[in-house]
């Protein structure tokens, strides 16, 4: 059945309700694990980009009752997400689509780079006094600004609404792993005397009225402060070389969301802590952003603002291999006729990131016409990869 709950199942504690197509063996044993948590609420939604991650899957969202939140189910690029940038342009040429990429590459520091010297950011003096935060912020001032690797992108697309727009993909960079390892090995300590979660489900969580966990989620919302500022300053620099080539270019409107994050939120009469792990929230009316891959296309869309979701919606197309098989199975010649028409730099043999590696984005907007109505389908013309 297209465009509505695909299949619930009711093995755990809770039920899961499940968005996708296809779920991998590793992906829903990890979703029955969340549901068989002993604070788990109502039911384990799971988004049609769903895959396995560490602990939780990516495209999950999970509430909880009685103030659990749990670092692993957060994720580790905390706060990672997209802004769109719609332009005044209608057109663009390849040389153009080239020329920008090129100017991008000499501002925009990607994979482990940094810039040479600290990036202006007033919130870095009202970083919390935690000691993961204070040791971190040396490095986080030199890579506010900077994309990244992996999955990361800044890309020029064609609008079905006859623009350009702009899209760019990053996160809280190093200082959001360093967060998410240090309090997911704190709670691990902890569980190991209070003994709330099997050690085997890697769920280990904190508890917002105690300290570690208080700190936990000041920390995170720093980190997703960070996220936002740095893709701020990214957006900022990739429009103005964007506007500087080419007629028509500035910015004229902005959407940003991002996933990987936990909130306090009220479903279904009670206030819970709702972790949205690779997945975005799609309230009644609310833009968001839906990226394809580097070769497919992405959506601007509206949330519906469905319960049975928790008011969320899948963070993209969602892998279809991991990483390592990617590169085992794909080759270059694979990989550049996925990317054919598409201006791109050259893969320098890692093809995690080529389009075949992830599920197909039309049959997951298809899955979720429920959850979210697209706006606007962007095409893509050209991608600087992280």
């Amino acid at each position: 059945m297209e465009g509505e709950i695909m299949r619930v199942i009711h093995e755990g504690r809770l039920p899961l309700k499940i968005w996708a197509h296809t779920l991998e063996a590793g992906a829903l044993q990890q979703a029955q694990n969340l549901a068989n948590l002993s604070f788990a609420f109502s039911h384990i939604a799971l988004m049609p980009d769903v895959h396995e991650g560490y602990g939780m899957p990516i495209g999950g969202v999970l509430a909880t009752a009685g103030g659990f939140i749990i670092p692993n189910a957060v994720g580790v690029d905390i706060g990672c997400g997209v802004v769109a940038l719609r332009t005044g342009a209608t057109t663009v040429t390849a040389h153009q689509v080239r020329q920008v990429l090129a100017g991008a590459r000499e501002l925009i520091p990607v994979g482990f780079k940094h810039h040479p010297r600290p990036q202006p950011w007033d919130g870095f003096a009202a970083a919390p006094p935690l000691p993961i935060i204070r040791q971190e912020l040396n490095s986080a001032r030199r890579q506010l600004g900077t994309l990244g690797g992996g999955n990361h992108f800044c890309s020029i697309e064609k609008g079905s609404d006859g623009y350009i727009w702009l899209l760019v993909h990053s996160g809280s960079r190093n200082i959001g792993l360093k967060v998410a390892s240090f309090y997911n090995k704190l709670a691990k300590e902890i569980n190991k005397v209070k003994k709330i979660v099997p050690p085997e489900y890697d769920l280990a969580p904190l508890n917002l009225e105690n300290e570690a966990g208080e700190d936990y989620f000041t920390a995170m919302q720093f980190c997703l402060n960070f996220a936002r500022a740095n893709r701020e300053l990214l957006s900022i620099r990739f429009s103005e070389v964007f506007a500087a080539a080419v007629p028509a270019g500035k910015v004229e409107d902005r959407v940003e969301i991002h996933h990987n994050y936990a909130a306090r939120e009220h479903h279904f009469g009670e206030e819970v802590v709702v972790h949205r792990k690779g997945a975005i929230r799609a309230r009644s009316g609310e833009r968001g952003i839906i990226p394809g891959s580097m070769g497919t296309p992405s959506y601007i869309v509206e949330g519906l603002g469905n319960e049975e979701s928790f008011a969320s919606a899948s963070h993209g197309a969602g892998r279809a291999m991991s990483r390592h098989e990617a590169n085992r199975v794909i080759t270059e010649e694979m990989a550049n006729a996925a990317m054919q028409g598409i201006v791109c730099g050259p893969w320098g043999g890692d093809y995690a990131e080529a389009p075949m590696a992830y599920k197909d984005i039309e049959a997951v907007m298809d899955s979720q016409r429920d959850l979210v109505r697209p706006l606007v389908k962007l095409t893509p013309l050209g991608v600087l990869k992280g």
